[in-house]
């Protein structure tokens, strides 16, 4: 056996230091995204396609809010202190309600048939600029 064999050459681990790098970067930017306490109000977006229904800032909540969807009550969406969830749906296959509860800046939780989407996003609570 030739002692090449099992060599990196300096364009190999360039590449891989690269590719390390790139992977770093990503899990850090993942874990700041979803888990970072940082000081922000997390709000939940529910959207019907391109169109936002309403944002409910769920932090805010004392109590249970039920927002009800279209004319016939066909999607009924809880919200409660931090977290919000597909009650009720008339959709076949109740994957939407069956998700359960959403808390966490990024999550998201989708009723396909009606292409309703619940998000939460983080709205950040500092303030940049006072004027008078």
């Amino acid at each position: 056996m030739s002692k090449d064999v099992f060599m990196f050459k300096k364009g190999d681990i360039i590449l891989f230091g690269i590719i390390l790098a790139i992977i770093v970067t990503s899990s850090i930017g993942v874990y700041y995204y979803r888990f970072d306490k940082g000081n922000f109000q997390k709000v939940a977006i529910i959207k019907q396609g391109d169109v936002v229904i309403e944002k409910i800032f769920i932090d805010d909540l004392n109590e249970l809010t039920e927002i009800k969807l279209f004319e016939n009550n066909d999607v009924i969406i809880h919200a409660e202190n931090g977290r919000i969830r597909f009650y009720k749906s008339n959709c076949p296959d109740q994957v939407c309600v069956d998700s359960g509860w959403i808390s966490k800046k990024g999550e998201m939780a989708v009723c396909l048939p009606y292409k309703v989407i619940i998000k939460i996003e983080g709205v950040d609570n500092e303030v940049d600029i006072i004027t008078h």
